[in-house]
């Protein structure tokens, strides 16, 4: 691919979780990086196609785009986890890296993570459950809409663990800036080795 290619596709973040806390959160954390957040990919499912939010994302002026996706608790590859496989996949953007969130699952094997972030914002390489509190020191995430990660490792250039977006108290309350989310979108546009 030339470089004139990659400069013409839109930059993306995903970020697992798509409730109207993490809604909130992401929505508030973009404008704090300088991006477009794709609010009507929010929805508990995601309540559109991946089809309509790549038009959405060449659509949008702005440079990265972040896009929310959410299996709703489905432990098997749901709407979120299609979403992603598809986006990872499409050949008209550039998959910067996953916000993986963390959910009380029956998922035993988790995503691997290249970093995680608790809810006192610590940056680290371990597991963080919902409440953002590190559990071990594995590096991986458990939640409902990760599982597809592993299997697409070599199209998701970072994966960031973090635990129950905007439900960490102050340190993610979009009234605060939502801080953990915000650090997370900023740890991938920071360590993303793509074209600059």
């Amino acid at each position: 691919m030339n470089k004139e290619g990659l400069i013409n596709k839109k930059r993306v973040i995903l970020v697992t979780d798509g409730d109207i806390f993490a809604k909130n959160a992401v929505e508030e954390a973009t404008r704090n990086i300088g991006g477009r957040c794709i609010s009507a990919s929010a929805g508990n499912p995601t309540p559109i196609s991946g089809e309509k939010i790549i038009e959405y994302i060449k659509e949008t002026p702005y440079d990265p785009v972040v896009v929310m996706v959410d299996d709703r608790g489905s432990t098997k590859k749901g709407k979120g986890e299609t979403i992603i496989e598809f986006i990872a996949k499409h050949p008209d953007v550039i998959l910067m890296g996953v916000v993986a969130v963390a959910s009380n699952t029956d998922n035993k094997e988790g995503a691997y993570i290249d970093y995680s972030i608790t809810n006192e914002k610590q940056l680290l390489h371990c597991q963080v459950n919902k409440w953002g509190e590190p559990v071990s020191n594995e590096p991986i995430i458990k939640g409902d809409t990760v599982n597809v990660l592993n299997e697409l490792k070599n199209k998701v250039p970072l994966v960031v663990g973090v635990g129950d977006l905007g439900k960490m108290g102050e340190n993610d309350d979009p009234k605060y800036g939502a801080q953990i989310t915000t650090m997370a979108l900023q740890t991938i546009l920071d360590n993303w080795k793509g074209l600059r």
